[in-house]
């Protein structure tokens, strides 16, 4: 586990706060704009150690990498909004069943997997469907 620093904590902070999945320069933006002095590189770093300590989900969309505060040790998949970001975690116990059974199949052990499913929630769906209602 990576030491404890202001910056650090800013970020964890800075996440936490924030509904759906973000990019580290949208989080290095809005902590800017609270007026702290922390660099882009600290915010990079802090959020990959986050993701790897499991106190972050993160997620490659169109390239670039998005991250999001969860409960730690807590395995879960999502919804993800494909235009407002607006993320909902799900359970999938026959993704986890397959995901099982398949890396058996295949004699692989200690199979990990990530299952994100993008789509357009509720909302945008109405609004795309009539973009004149609001």
């Amino acid at each position: 586990m990576k030491r404890n620093t202001w910056q650090r904590e800013a970020v964890r902070t800075a996440l936490a706060e924030r509904e759906g999945f973000v990019s580290a320069q949208a989080l290095h933006g809005a902590l800017k704009d609270a007026g702290s002095s922390i660099a882009l590189a600290t915010v990079y770093r802090a959020l990959a150690d986050l993701a790897d300590e499991g106190e972050a989900d993160s997620l490659q969309q169109e390239g670039e990498a998005l991250y999001r505060a969860c409960t730690p040790g807590s395995h879960h998949h999502h919804l993800i909004c494909r235009n407002c970001g607006l993320t909902v975690e799900i359970e999938a116990r026959a993704v986890e069943e397959w995901a099982r059974q398949i890396a058996g199949e295949h004699g692989f052990t200690r199979a990990e997997h990530v299952v994100d499913v993008f789509g357009l929630c509720e909302a945008c769906s109405r609004l795309q469907a009539d973009p004149l209602s609001s």
